[in-house]
């Protein structure tokens, strides 16, 4: 009985925490999207191929930055110590971690599909969908193996086979007269790939680097005690790519630097992968941004609005590392004497320059596509995106000077609703989205473009003063080494 009580109190727990809220409040509103027998096998083959695509993806690459294989670093001394192979106790880990994560995505599944649509309303549907959302979790749990244990090619080499077998497969099922069959087709592309995937992986227990694993769960280890104290942005750090290559391309055949728009571009080639996800974000934020600024006759669309402002952010940070140079030159003992007037110049231009690049041609695509703009628009959508751009910029400027969480932060803040002081700490971690959608919010409320642009501008302009402050040039007399300088 003592060993079954705990099992009963988490299932209790659940029950009552999770399983009643969630039943009562779908049965109090009706779904939002109706998934209608009809049509449902027709369409049901391309969604859930695409959808088992995305899930496969994700997993790989969670399995690549925290496997499941990631354990506490003395856990693993002591298991790499004894005799037992490596195939016994990490599959002894991996099964019941690759269990938990599939009942976990299961239950995540199952309850969005049970709030959202009326999927499980009838028994046509339901058993094709359970199947469905059982076959997902297990494409997660497998793929999220598969990404920690097989190389960088095999995973490669997995993401397009699954793509072009999902595109095979969702032409089939479109295809097919009527849709029939189409939901025991979607059902099976799942349950397949997670079969074809999961044997593979485990296979490959026996051969895994031992000194990688140990590394990483080292690096997860620290990484997990930066989050629970508070300083999650150096969490994030340790899992920043070490950038490589191009060391040379810096330095011109004369000996001398490059420019500092090409210093910038070289240095944001030294870490491809977050070259390629800002090339990709900043366009397509830009597009969204531009499209909610547009809007329609009736002003602004807030969401396109707050979206894309949010994808730029997020583009904007992986431009490079000139930020993290501006931080630690900010931070660090002047070496040379005083004088910073070029420091600015070398860590912001190529930032500034590939941010706004990004956003304009995602924007004027956007523009070439719903040309003519609603009346009398066109002024006040580059005035707004401009605007938008700046605050971005001035976020990220936040963001990027952030150093110790201070002492202050964790001070009581008591109030009628109880101590706010967790709402400050985690307002601070994610400052930069805090005021990106605070500031996009405020200037959608602003009636005129010019106003919420000048808005936006102050709003950065107080950002940058506030990182200063972070680093510390503000208690050093800024003013006065910026005379010097």
């Amino acid at each position: 009985m003592r060993g079954r009580a705990y099992p009963a109190y988490l299932v209790a727990l659940f029950t009552v925490f999770y399983l009643v809220p969630v039943v009562h409040a779908r049965s109090t509103s009706p779904a939002p999207f109706s998934v209608s027998s009809a049509h449902f096998p027709a369409g049901a083959a391309p969604l859930v191929c695409g959808l088992a695509v995305a899930v496969c993806w994700g997993g790989q690459l969670a399995g690549r930055f925290w496997g499941p294989l990631v354990v506490q670093p003395f856990l693993l001394h002591v298991l790499m110590s004894t005799d037992l192979s490596p195939a016994h106790y990490l599959g002894t880990i991996a099964r019941r971690r690759l269990a938990y994560a599939g009942t976990v995505t299961l239950l995540a599944l199952c309850s969005a599909a049970y709030l959202a649509t009326d999927l499980f309303d009838r028994p046509g549907t339901a058993l094709p969908g359970l199947a469905v959302t059982a076959g997902i979790s297990a494409v997660a749990a497998a793929a999220w193996l598969w990404g920690q244990v097989r190389a960088v090619r095999d995973n490669l080499l997995l993401a397009g086979a699954v793509g072009a077998s999902a595109l095979v497969v969702a032409a089939i099922g479109g295809t097919a007269p009527d849709g029939r069959y189409g939901h025991w087709l979607a059902a099976l592309v799942p349950a397949l790939l997670a079969a074809a995937v999961g044997p593979p992986a485990f296979r490959a227990l026996p051969s895994i680097d031992l000194a990688r694993l140990a590394r990483e769960s080292a690096r997860a280890s620290q990484a997990r005690d930066y989050a629970w104290t508070g300083t999650l942005h150096h969490a994030l750090d340790l899992y920043r790519p070490q950038p490589r290559g191009f060391t040379s391309a810096l330095v011109r055949t004369d000996g001398s630097l490059r420019g500092y728009l090409a210093q910038g571009a070289v240095r944001a080639l030294r870490t491809p992968g977050r070259a390629a996800a800002a090339a990709v974000l900043l366009p397509v934020g830009g597009a969204s941004l531009t499209h909610g600024v547009a809007g329609t006759g009736g002003g602004p669309e807030w969401w396109w609005w707050a979206a894309g402002s949010v994808g730029v952010y997020l583009g904007s940070g992986w431009v490079g590392e000139t930020w993290r140079g501006l931080r630690d030159e900010l931070t660090m003992a002047p070496l040379f004497g005083e004088r910073w007037g070029g420091l600015p110049a070398r860590a912001l231009v190529w930032p500034v320059v590939a941010v706004s690049a990004g956003t304009l041609l995602g924007g004027a695509l956007v523009a070439l596509f719903r040309w003519p703009l609603p009346a009398g628009r066109a002024g006040s959508t580059v005035l707004l995106v401009a605007g938008s751009v700046v605050l971005v910029l001035g976020a990220r400027f936040l963001r990027e000077m952030k150093l110790h969480l201070p002492l202050e932060l964790l001070l009581p803040v008591i109030t009628p609703f109880g101590d706010l002081s967790g709402l400050r700490v985690v307002a601070w971690q994610f400052d930069g989205f805090v005021v990106v959608l605070t500031g996009v919010a405020l200037m959608n409320a602003v009636p005129s473009a010019t106003g919420a642009a000048a808005l936006a501008v102050c709003l950065a302009a107080a950002c940058v003063g506030a990182g200063l402050r972070r680093t510390g040039w503000a208690h050093r007399g800024l003013l006065s080494r910026l005379r010097r300088g």
